[in-house]
């Protein structure tokens, strides 16, 4: 059983012609007769009857010609959902990092509703590698991910290097306090940080290795807020991408400490499925924002990228 059988079977009742039907499908007669025969065979059962001028249907193909409606409504809904210029519709599933969503995800969210009003969607946080494993096992369309420069990702997931962001190191404000040293003299402080399967903390804690430190936790907080909240206030050091440290309400309370030994780097990934269909422009709208939100934490700059993008 073939869908264009199906689509000649649904002209020919539509028209009570085969001329007609033809005509409408650029076909010749005698092909609209064959794909009606190659229908009526793989079901076994006379769907028209030609005895009738028009020709019309039997009271099996009636029921038949029902069902065949409702099956090219769902091919042409797949066509669809596989066009990439079609407007983004049904779910889509994204993965962001704490650090990420912090900053920007409510932003992001409110501008793809505005912009795919039909769209709905889903959103995970997790690490950056687990959101990769969980891309590439189709549980996720997205992410917006933090790694080094180069990474390489999985056989059927695509990344894109969306930004480049230094991270710093920051205490609570205090003239007192040394505003230049080395990563070994940070360790009397201590430091507030994510929990293990962090990348920050995973590159300092390498960092601190190379030189025969270990690593000195004080605090393990989820989120940036959070944890520049608790630095702020002199629980230990933190690690934060400096775009987020500029955007952040405790900034006023904070100093950047210039450790000349330790100057990292992180690269901004959008990281998708291969394909994702007609859910892709709802994706670059995603990584356009979170690119924006990266690159000037300030609501001012915020609101300009979405007046760029539509929605403002």
């Amino acid at each position: 059983m073939k869908i264009d059988d199906i689509d000649a079977f649904i002209a020919v009742v539509r028209s009570q012609s085969l001329g007609v039907a033809a005509e409408a499908l650029q076909l010749t007669q005698s092909a609209i007769t064959r794909r009606l025969q190659n229908f009526e065979e793989a079901l076994g059962a006379v769907l028209l009857d030609r005895h009738t001028k028009p020709m019309k249907p039997t009271a099996i193909g009636w029921r038949v010609y029902e069902r065949c409606q409702a099956v090219m409504r769902e091919v042409d809904a797949l066509r669809e959902l596989v066009a990439e210029d079609a407007s983004p519709s049904g779910t889509l599933r994204l993965g962001v990092p704490q650090t990420i969503g912090d900053a920007v995800l409510l932003e992001a969210l409110q501008g793809m509703k505005a912009r795919f009003p039909e769209l709905q969607v889903q959103v995970a946080h997790g690490w950056g590698g687990n959101l990769v494993q969980r891309i590439e096992r189709r549980e996720l369309d997205a992410a917006a991910v933090l790694f080094p420069a180069g990474k390489v990702f999985p056989e059927g997931v695509t990344g894109q290097s969306l930004a480049q962001m230094p991270l710093v190191v920051v205490g609570a404000k205090d003239a007192s306090a040394r505003k230049r040293c080395k990563l070994a003299e940070c360790q009397a402080q201590g430091w507030v940080l994510n929990p293990d399967g962090c990348g920050f903390r995973a590159g300092l804690q390498r960092a601190l290795a190379e030189q025969g430190q270990g690593l000195k936790v004080n605090l393990e907080i989820f989120g940036t807020d959070l944890q520049l909240g608790l630095v702020a206030s002199g629980m230990g050091l933190g690690l934060v991408p400096e775009p987020l440290l500029q955007g952040s309400r405790h900034r006023e309370r904070l100093e950047v400490i210039n450790v000349s030994d330790f100057r990292p780097v992180i690269d901004l990934w959008l990281v998708q499925a291969a394909f994702v269909g007609n859910l892709q422009g709802a994706v670059d709208l995603f990584g356009d924002v979170v690119a924006a939100g990266a690159g000037s934490a300030r609501a001012s700059g915020l609101r300009c990228v979405f007046g760029i993008l539509g929605y403002a």
